[in-house]
């Protein structure tokens, strides 16, 4: 079981109340800024992400992560998802989330995103999947740098659970990842401290509706009934205009960004009044 939130989660940040006013979709050509986050700059981007967040109606959240250590016995698309959940379970509990990017946009339409950088891996004594650093590094993603300057995951988890104003249903926010199983569960472990992932699927399920509420997106399966757009989260948003983002165009912020994009672009057109069918359906876990 999860730990209660402490007495802070519903006190600490008093936003408006949910509005049903309808949400400009910016412009492509405008690129997002991402702001990095390590030890020394924490608190300062702490404070700017408690502060945007008091506008925000849209969250999307994207980990990367040390690849995989636990795999199917078969083909997962043959799986359950009461079978395919052990999975993401065990490597979850097992392995030490790397960089999480969260990007939020306000009621206004305006976007930013924060890129947090986590020190807790260490890549000669922590299980990873080498081939899985390895294409990490190739982005740009350093953990020895973030071993010595980084920020750890407890520090983070504290801050979205009790200052940042983004966790907790009564915000009304929607969530958004791509691809999402994953990202959505190291969360859940981010924001309790470390605990292990509830025991299964529904247990799962009532914590992200817990933490997150119950409009949580998985653009990945939204675009796979668009048969016009390509494959991948990078060729989608530059089908659909849509600019790298400053400052980390290739690491977890950035996807975050492109999610968020693809998400208001496809609740704004292909998909409109549709979404609604996509709600709670992770990538990764559920069929």
């Amino acid at each position: 079981m999860f730990p209660p939130p402490p007495a802070s989660f519903y006190g600490n940040v008093h936003p408006p109340p949910p509005s049903n006013d309808p949400v400009p979709v910016p412009p492509p050509h405008v690129p997002v800024l991402v702001h990095p986050v390590w030890g020394w700059s924490f608190h300062q981007e702490a404070a700017r992400l408690r502060h945007f967040a008091e506008g925000a109606r849209y969250v999307a959240v994207n980990v990367h992560y040390p690849g995989l250590v636990h795999h199917p016995g078969k083909d997962q698309d043959a799986l359950t998802d009461e079978k395919r959940y052990p999975i993401l379970k065990a490597n979850v509990d097992a392995l030490k989330p790397l960089q999480v990017g969260i990007a939020v946009c306000d009621r206004d339409g305006k976007s930013e995103a924060w890129e947090f950088n986590l020190r807790d891996f260490r890549r000669h004594s922590d299980p990873h999947d080498a081939n899985s650093l390895a294409y990490l590094a190739g982005r740009g993603l350093d953990v020895d740098t973030f071993a010595n300057h980084g920020i750890d995951a407890w520090s983070l988890g504290a801050m979205l659970l009790s200052y940042s104003g983004l966790i907790g249903p009564w915000r009304g926010l929607s969530w958004v990842t791509y691809t999402g199983a994953y990202h959505v569960a190291y969360l859940l472990k981010i924001v309790t401290g470390g605990c292990p992932l509830p025991n299964d699927v529904a247990g799962f399920v009532g914590a992200v509706r817990h933490f997150l509420g119950d409009q949580v997106y998985d653009v990945a399966g939204m675009a796979a009934d668009c048969p016009k757009l390509p494959v991948g989260l990078e060729r989608i948003a530059a089908h659909l205009g849509f600019h790298p983002p400053w400052n980390s165009p290739r690491l977890a912020a950035a996807a975050g960004v492109r999610a968020l994009q693809v998400f208001r672009s496809l609740e704004d057109g292909e998909l409109r009044d549709k979404v609604i069918r996509y709600r709670g359906l992770l990538q990764g876990l559920h069929h």
